[in-house]
């Protein structure tokens, strides 16, 4: 059996860069919280509480006044409020949904109604939300265009596949063309996040067998299984205790590796010294 990891894995700069702001903000301020995880991965969040960062799932749950926004983003409210309450605020949102931020929110101060492509309840989409206002919508299903204007602008979750976005996009045309005064599509999907893609295919074309390492709550970890289980058979672990030797008990020869943005290079390394004590 023979273990290869994909060309582009783990940590992505946006959140390498969110974690490194948080860790020198504790290092200098003391003890902080973030609002929700600063990325959606266990074994980050438990070694960020080793150096004083914890979850607060509200404002009100703030045990200072400082708070630090996770790489998601937030919405323009809950930034207006923290302000309001006289609460410091260290934003680490990724410099990506940054960009789909202020695409929302040109596109709705210009008269579009804002179709965001992705999962509504995914934090990232609502700060989305909150930039497009009233003329907001996330789906992944062409929505009915009556909760529509003719002027319609189009983005996307920072970590969907890109190929799901331009079939969307080409649906939408499509069922609603007629409908259309103008249409804007903005590309909003993160280039990390296209590379990891691209490099998981690659390598899943090539594998017996794929494993995917991340968070089950990781919206591009899961984008990440999706993608190689159309290619090849494949398995999504968050550790290396999930691994199991019957996996392996048939004709194995290459084993693929990936893991999420959010995935630590420690909890990979883990897996492959697990899979190297299989061979």
């Amino acid at each position: 059996m023979r273990i290869e990891k994909a060309s582009e894995i783990g940590f992505c700069t946006g959140v390498r860069r969110a974690i490194n702001m948080i860790e020198k903000a504790a290092g200098e301020l003391g003890p902080l919280q973030t609002l929700g995880p600063v990325v959606h991965n266990q074994q980050v969040v438990d070694k960020l509480a080793e150096r004083g960062v914890t979850v607060a799932d509200s404002l009100d749950q703030l045990k200072r006044g400082i708070l630090c926004i996770s790489s998601h983003g937030v919405g323009p409210q809950v930034i207006a409020e923290a302000e309001a309450r006289g609460i410091r605020i260290i934003d680490t949102t990724c410099p990506f949904v940054r960009r789909a931020q202020v695409a929302a929110k040109k596109l709705a101060a210009s008269g579009f109604s804002v179709v965001v492509f992705g999962d509504r309840n995914h934090r990232e989409v609502q700060g989305l939300l909150g930039y497009a206002g009233e003329k907001g919508l996330a789906t992944k299903k062409v929505p009915a265009f009556k909760k529509l204007s003719p002027r319609v602008g189009i983005l996307s979750q920072t970590t969907q596949r890109f190929t799901a976005f331009e079939e969307f996009v080409s649906s939408f045309i499509h069922t609603h063309l007629e409908d259309l005064s103008e249409l804007r599509v903005v590309n909003t999907i993160c280039d990390a996040t296209r590379k990891h893609q691209e490099a998981a295919l690659e390598l899943a074309r090539r594998s017996d067998m794929m494993l995917v390492v991340g968070s089950r709550s990781s919206a591009n970890t899961k984008r990440l299984v999706e993608l190689c289980s159309d290619v090849v058979k494949t398995h999504h672990i968050e550790t290396a205790r999930e691994i199991a030797p019957s996996w392996f008990s048939g004709k194995v020869g290459l084993v693929g590796i990936t893991a999420g943005a959010s995935t630590p290079d420690e909890v990979i390394d883990e897996v492959i010294s697990v899979l190297n004590g299989l061979r």
